[in-house]
């Protein structure tokens, strides 16, 4: 009897070490689409090999977020390509993972005649967050189409997208770039009743990454957000993290909408109707960060000839991106 005793206290106090190894990850994000994955690793507790708890903090903005990162409230990120390069050339040890965002924005107006990035010449367009990434990935679009951002187009730049999208539904303006999920959910809010009965009657009438191919005449997509974590990042951990967000965004492209439901669920300000929507709108693919190392550094020097801060000034080192 004191023998089975002993072996049952043998195993409680091995399972309790092994437990007590594991630690808590926080997964962190905007609540954009680059987010959306880490609700199905949580709903799945698919981390439970290498953490004892998992959750998740929104960042609203990238001051908040470094000072998470600079507080180490957070261990994995989902980031904006630039922001994490920014980050990273401001001493801030992070590494790049992945890419798994490619495509967000487009122009939406209820000028139908808008065909081409060309169309737009003479034209308003109205844009959030002057200065910030749709901006220059807009002027940089411009600029190599041959057109003069200060001369050949006006642009209105605003606060937020909701000033955006009120611009347009007012009628104040015709032309309005927006991300996803923000164009899903004006096109919705457009097209219901009775706000139907006032409001303009618009579309989607350019894809930004679609003619930044065109007019390039490479591939149609921008690595725009991805994951990153610290450089000192147990090896282990990192790969689980990477392994299990990969299988939660294939999941996600392939049953919308009960993604749509969960991330609804998780951040609340969202329709899961406007989430389903999204979905089918936003260019995902995972490739890690070696193999999107080409690509962003393409990107980054586009940012660079525009608004160089946007990235911290510099093209960051190889280091920054995960081997």
């Amino acid at each position: 009897m004191q023998l089975i005793v002993k072996i049952v206290m043998i195993a409680f106090f091995m399972q309790t070490i092994a437990f007590g190894n594991q630690k808590n990850i926080v997964l962190s994000g905007p609540i954009a689409t680059a987010s959306h994955p880490f609700f199905k690793i949580i709903e799945d507790n698919s981390l439970n090999d290498v953490a004892s708890k998992v959750e998740f903090k929104v960042w609203n903005n990238p001051d908040e977020l470094r000072a998470m990162l600079l507080n180490k409230q957070v261990d994995f990120v989902a980031i904006p390509t630039n922001v994490a390069a920014n980050l990273y050339n401001k001493k801030i040890p992070l590494e790049l993972m992945n890419v798994s965002v490619w495509g967000i924005l487009d122009i939406v107006s209820r000028d139908f005649d808008i065909k081409s990035i060309e169309d737009l010449k003479g034209k308003e367009v109205v844009i959030p967050f002057r200065g910030d990434m749709p901006d220059i990935i807009f002027q940089a679009l411009l600029k190599k189409a041959g057109m003069d951002s200060k001369k050949d187009v006006t642009l209105k730049f605003v606060p937020t997208p909701p000033d955006a999208v009120t611009s347009l539904m007012l009628r104040q303006s015709d032309t309005v770039l927006l991300a996803e999920p923000a164009t899903s959910m004006v096109m919705r809010k457009t097209g219901s009743f009775p706000l139907k009965l006032v409001a303009p009657e618009i579309k989607r009438v350019l894809n930004i990454e679609d003619e930044w191919g065109r007019v390039t005449n490479t591939e149609n997509k921008l690595p725009i957000a991805g994951i990153a974590t610290f450089a000192d990042m147990d090896e282990h951990t990192k790969k689980r993290v990477d392994e299990e967000y990969k299988k939660a965004l294939e999941w996600y492209k392939q049953n919308p909408k009960e993604a749509a439901a969960l991330t609804a669920k998780y951040l609340k300000m969202f329709d899961k109707e406007v989430i389903e929507d999204s979905i089918g709108f936003v260019k995902l693919e995972y490739k890690n960060a070696q193999d999107s190392k080409k690509e962003c550094e393409s990107f980054f020097g586009e940012m660079l000839e525009i608004e160089p801060k946007l990235i911290g000034g510099k093209l960051p080192e190889s280091g920054f991106y995960s081997k």
